[in-house]
């Protein structure tokens, strides 16, 4: 798989290939628990249950681990450049972005492992796939369909994202039925790149998983306001990207 180095963005994959295995389910719809997880800066976290999965509705905006240590603020592009150990920001390093987008991390950050609330951690590149696995195949794809992993708009926030006119898209209105029809809300946070600018807010969401691909790359998953599908790629770590936790 060829990927372009110095940039978040690598080849893109949908998850077709190599992991087909489902689960016994016994339904299809997806539920919300009223409870909320805290964080240590006391930023309190709704979840949704989808299939055997339960995932923070909101994108992690903590400041600390979870042993209550703080997690470097990089503001200053070089710097963010140059790290090769954990670093945080908001997103255009504006505070306020937290209140609804939370932070940008790079994978540092996310392979201490203490990133996330106890009881939850960052998900790993085959949990993602679980996690479209069972959208693709129980009929969450817009079209209704079984097949294709065209699951961006029932994974996507109603709102916030750019307009598309692509059958299906994230940012298309059409097949209302569909939009977030998980509750998971993703929302269209960009990234920080390489070179420590922030870019495509409003176009792209990206998010983390935990599993290391090379010494500089790891997967990660995102979606694009202007297609319909779950995808994944394998992006430098010092990118920033949104987390989303996952129950243990």
């Amino acid at each position: 798989m060829k990927t372009r180095f110095g940039s978040c963005l690598g080849t893109s994959v949908v998850m077709v290939l190599g992991l087909l295995l489902i689960l016994p389910i016994s339904c299809k719809k997806t539920g919300d628990n009223p409870d909320t997880v805290a964080d240590k800066d006391g930023n309190r976290y709704t979840w949704v249950t989808i299939g055997t999965q339960v995932w923070m509705k909101e994108n992690l905006k903590t400041t600390k681990y979870n042993d209550g240590t703080s997690i470097p603020l990089v503001t200053d592009d070089g710097a963010w450049s140059n790290l090769s150990a954990p670093g945080y920001c908001w997103n255009n390093n504006k505070k306020g972005f937290e209140s609804t987008d939370g932070a940008l991390y790079n994978w540092y950050t996310v392979n201490t492992g203490n990133l996330c609330p106890a009881g939850w951690h960052v998900p790993t590149n085959d949990e993602w796939t679980t996690l479209l696995n069972y959208l693709n195949f129980n009929g969450f794809n817009y079209d209704g369909s079984t097949s294709g992993w065209k699951v961006g708009k029932s994974l996507a926030a109603t709102d916030s994202w750019a307009l598309s006119s692509t059958p299906g898209a994230v940012g298309n209105t059409d097949y209302p039925g569909m939009r977030n029809a998980t509750g998971f809300t993703a929302l269209p946070d960009g990234y920080r790149d390489t070179d420590g600018t922030v870019k495509e807010i409003g176009n792209w969401g990206y998010w983390w998983s935990d599993t290391e691909k090379d010494a500089v790359r790891a997967w990660s998953r995102y979606l694009i306001y202007s297609s319909p599908l779950g995808l994944d790629d394998i992006s430098d770590k010092r990118c920033g990207f949104s987390v989303r936790c996952l129950r243990d």
